[in-house]
């Protein structure tokens, strides 16, 4: 099958994996794997390798799906099992309460709204932004009693700065998943610099909102305002001996000056054994497993090296599923890219560019505001985008890096009562759901709209 009906039977594909993930509650995995399969057959990829009349072969349909499997695996596997691991770990320790801390510091007591955001952006590097709200709730409510802060505020801004760099900033598992797919996982450390720069608009977008809609919500938790809540104290005390500043910050700093070297090796020119020492410690594998080093460094510092086999099961139990996820876009994306539908498209390719970076962000935004999971959104919509980045114009490491960010502005709009962490926002905020949606969803709409605005802006400037 090519032309027009193949874009026909595409665009029912997505639809189709977007009803069953969304309404039928069909895992991922399977949705993904399913249309995967149905949409190949369709297509007209043959049921088995066949070899043609010049000795070329032309694969059959399980060869694609396994091939576009183990790429997946082989790219990624290791980079988002360490980096989550690395997560686990400063979660355990309390590392990442003591980046909060450092954070709050920096930005001052007088900014609490401000802080709380900034604390968020940094902890939701290597945490999950679910777990980062339930982390930094204590302290958020800590920080209400002391400064009298709107409560709702303050939930907004903490729930923004972990969203944003929970889509934009590897190692979150997302963007890694999604830089690897689009053939950046060398040049990570340009995605995380991009990320950061990028982070400007949305982080502007929820610090506005939340204090304008914490002057007309009020939340559970404002309503009785001799509640006692855990003091900063209380909470370091649980945790027993927090690790230094350094201990805290070297498991994420320390892979980021190694990619930044391996940049640095690469652009000056340099040869020899010292260009592939950096070359080598740079790879992202081999720089996240040097901070994995760090995390247990900084595991035995606070005498828990004996919980170390526990937080390594428990993190291959969550990442397992993510993994699956991506290697199931991974899937979808080789079967896209072994049909016509690639050359047709480069056939039409003025009307699509047409959409420019705003096609990779509105394909991610209908995924994440249909099925709810931000890091579906992020694999699934690179897997797609991935074999039409050509005839996007889009070539440089510079303009993928752009793309992946603009798949993650989507991956962010909106939230809503699918999504896990709209409950997580809602029930540790102490908000109904119906504030829910006045607060967090509208939040993640205005903040996915300034992503783009400012990707969109970036995009006229950077090739």
């Amino acid at each position: 099958m090519t032309g027009f009906p193949l874009i026909i039977v595409f665009l029912l594909a997505i639809v189709c994996m977007i009803l069953m993930i969304s309404k039928l509650r069909i895992h991922p995995f399977l949705s993904i794997m399913t249309v995967s399969l149905v949409l190949g057959l369709i297509a007209g990829i043959p049921l088995v390798n066949q070899k043609q009349p010049d000795g070329t072969v032309v694969n059959g349909i399980a060869t694609i799906i396994g091939q576009g499997f183990s790429g997946t695996f082989t790219s990624i596997g290791i980079v988002i099992i360490l980096g989550a691991l690395i997560g686990t770990v400063l979660e355990k320790t309390g590392a990442a309460l003591k980046l909060a801390d450092m954070t709050i510091h920096l930005v001052g007591k007088d900014h609490p709204v401000l802080a709380i955001e900034l604390m968020g952006w940094v902890v939701s590097i290597p945490v999950f932004c679910d777990s980062g709200f339930v982390i930094l709730n204590p302290i958020r409510k800590a920080l209400v009693q002391r400064t009298g802060a709107s409560s709702v505020a303050m939930s907004i801004a903490l729930a923004s700065g972990l969203y944003i760099s929970h889509v934009f900033i590897p190692p979150t598992p997302g963007p890694i998943a999604a830089a690897n797919t689009l053939g950046l996982g060398d040049n990570l450390l340009l995605l995380m610099g991009l990320g950061a720069v990028c982070s400007i608009f949305p982080l502007i977008a929820g610090y506005v909102w939340a204090n304008k809609v914490g002057r007309k919500e009020k939340a559970g938790d404002e309503a009785d305002a001799g509640e006692i809540t855990k003091t900063y104290e209380e909470l370091v005390a649980e945790y027993g001996e927090l690790p230094s500043g350094w201990l805290s910050l070297a498991p994420i700093i320390v892979p980021i000056i190694l990619m930044a070297l391996a940049s640095i090796a690469s652009m000056a020119g340099w040869t020899g054994f010292i260009a592939d020492l950096c070359n080598f410690l740079g790879t992202p594998i081999i720089a996240l497993a040097v901070g994995t080093i760090f995390a247990i460094i900084q595991l035995k510092s606070v005498d828990k090296m004996n919980e170390f086999y526990k937080l390594t099961d428990d993190t291959l139990k969550t990442v397992g599923p993510i993994l699956f996820v991506t290697a199931a876009g991974g899937v979808l994306g080789k079967v896209i890219a072994s049909t016509d539908l690639v050359n047709y498209i480069s056939a039409h390719a003025d009307v699509l560019s047409t959409l420019g970076i705003f096609f990779p962000f509105l394909l991610s935004a209908i995924l994440k505001s249909a099925q709810g999971s931000s890091t579906v959104a992020l694999t699934t919509t690179a897997g797609i985008v991935q074999p039409l980045l050509p005839v996007l114009g889009f070539t440089t490491p510079v303009q993928i890096a752009l793309v992946t960010l603009a798949i993650g502005a989507g991956a962010m709009t909106v939230s809503h009562a699918n999504d896990s962490y709209f409950w997580v926002v809602t029930n540790f905020g102490e908000m109904t759901p119906e504030q829910g949606y006045k607060t967090e969803t509208l939040n993640t709409l205005f903040m996915g709209i300034a992503s783009i605005i400012e990707i969109f802006i970036l995009s006229l400037f950077l090739h």
